[in-house]
């Protein structure tokens, strides 16, 4: 089997993208009193502190941010034993008690890293609401997550994939797709 890939978004469309997410997040919240910014380990992490930073531009002053990792909470991964001990080591990294936050991350398909996100997020606390921001939007949902904001919808087959580079851990930025050519569809 053949991979063909191809850059869906450069650095300039990423950065572009991100700006507008950040002033999309100030307008829906009218400012950013009582927001938090969460970024989804990996790479949502340095794509929320980037949203965070160009808020704190707009907005002339901080926003809060914070980073989350979900592994506990998959319900593809770890035994429930080893999801009770991580549950409680993540319980006190986040403010999120009556708090707007923000969910980031890179890739949106078939939500279950977001509903992993929402389940850490509630064990911590009672948020007034949370919203989810992410790079690429590619479909295939197979819970009924929808994203507040996009930085591309990128509609996708379930052969192809979308894979996000960051510069803060790909030493550089693009998002490509990667069709497997010689698979039956």
């Amino acid at each position: 089997m053949q991979e063909e890939s191809l850059v869906i978004m450069d650095e300039q469309a990423i950065r572009r993208a991100l700006i507008r997410i950040a002033h999309e997040i100030v307008e829906r919240n009218k400012g950013i009193e009582n927001c938090i910014i969460v970024g989804i380990r990996t790479r949502g992490i340095y794509l929320a502190r980037r949203i965070a930073e160009k808020i704190s531009e707009i907005e002339s002053k901080a926003v809060d941010y914070g980073e989350l990792d979900v592994t506990a909470y998959r319900d593809d991964r770890e035994t429930n034993a080893t999801k009770s001990n991580q549950q409680v080591n993540n319980s006190n990294s986040l403010p999120v008690q009556e708090k707007k936050v923000i969910l980031v991350d890179d890739v949106l398909y078939t939500g279950r890293t977001i509903r992993a996100a929402m389940d850490a997020i509630m064990h911590m606390g009672r948020p007034e609401n949370i919203q989810l921001a992410v790079l690429v939007d590619r479909g295939h949902r197979e819970l009924p997550i929808r994203p507040d904001f996009v930085g591309k919808n990128v509609p996708t087959s379930k052969q192809e994939e979308i894979h996000a580079a960051l510069s803060e851990i790909d030493n550089e930025d693009k998002v490509t797709i990667i069709h497997n050519r010689g698979q039956s569809v």
